[in-house]
């Protein structure tokens, strides 16, 4: 693993320097939610819980065989750190895919997105990131059809799982940067996903039994694994040690365009004009959270 970009310590740093954490966080997010279609193909041949367990531990032996992390000279607050980040991650891998088996990839992505905009919203300090959370939300209900009744379309176990995993979201958002802080390069991640992957094990093998052996099924989980969890996890956490929490939650708001656009391509799920109108919010509202971070530093 290459090390991680170190924050810029010019007094003002190049633009393409200023947007680097951004690229990664659009980068991310294509990878993961692409990634989660194909899971969604896998589902019928090892189940919700199965997929997450392939994905899960497949990560976690690329990540540890290619990062070698150390595990002498931690703090007990630091494996602390890193038991948080992999039991947060675990809990939003299982309960979004639990709410991915029960309603569409599009609206588990936008019911889960509202963790993080409710980080970004109680993170915040500065009121301007309140409009762009409020003009994200706004194109987060109308993609999901809430204000004109849509939840009621959709399975109440499979909207509160999405609910569920937005607030995992969330956690794993905050304890993604202190792991990153406190870990050189990916080592902590790698760490994580280990912790993870111990966690899923169970439910994947009570759920899934003899089909996580099966040959195909194995090499779709790697699939899945390294596009939806090696990739965007690492990118996130290069990220996340150069921005801000607040305004990286309110980036995940691109999520379920992403998600959306997913679905069109890979699960034949068709958009409308209304789907396109909350996208554009949602983008713009990215858009001025990026702006007003990139302002904030150019002035500091």
């Amino acid at each position: 693993m290459a090390a991680a970009p170190g924050v810029a310590t010019a007094p003002v740093a190049t633009r393409a320097t200023r947007l680097g954490p951004v690229a990664l966080v659009v980068a991310g997010g294509l990878s993961v939610q692409f990634g989660s279609a194909v899971a969604v193909l896998l589902m019928p041949r090892a189940g919700a819980l199965g997929v997450v367990t392939l994905r899960l531990i497949l990560a976690a032996a690329v990540l540890l065989i290619a990062c070698r992390p150390k595990v002498r000279g931690y703090s007990r607050a630091d494996w602390g750190t890193v038991l948080a980040f992999g039991t947060a991650m675990s809990g939003m891998n299982i309960l979004f895919y639990l709410s991915a088996a029960r309603i569409p990839l599009g609206a588990a992505v936008t019911l889960e997105v509202l963790g993080p905009l409710a980080l970004s919203v109680l993170a915040s300090r500065r009121l301007v990131n309140l409009l762009w959370a409020g003009l994200a939300l706004a194109g987060v209900v109308l993609l999901s059809g809430l204000g004109s009744g849509g939840l009621g379309r959709l399975d109440p176990l499979g909207a509160g799982f999405a609910l569920a995993a937005g607030a995992m979201w969330a956690t794993y958002i905050v304890f993604s940067a202190r792991t990153g802080r406190r870990f050189p390069q990916a080592d902590g991640l790698a760490l994580a996903m280990g912790v993870g992957a111990v966690i899923s094990l169970p439910f994947g093998i009570v759920s899934a039994g003899d089909k996580l052996l099966v040959p195909s099924t194995i090499g779709l989980g790697l699939g899945v694994a390294l596009m939806s969890s090696v990739l965007p996890y690492t990118l996130e956490l290069l990220a996340l040690r150069r921005l801000p929490a607040p305004t990286f939650a309110i980036l995940m708001s691109l999520e379920p365009a992403i998600a959306a656009t997913a679905g069109f391509l890979v699960l034949d799920q068709s958009l409308g004009l209304t789907d396109a109108l909350a996208i554009a919010l949602v983008i713009a509202a990215s858009m001025g959270a990026v702006r007003t971070q990139v302002g904030r530093r150019a002035k500091s």
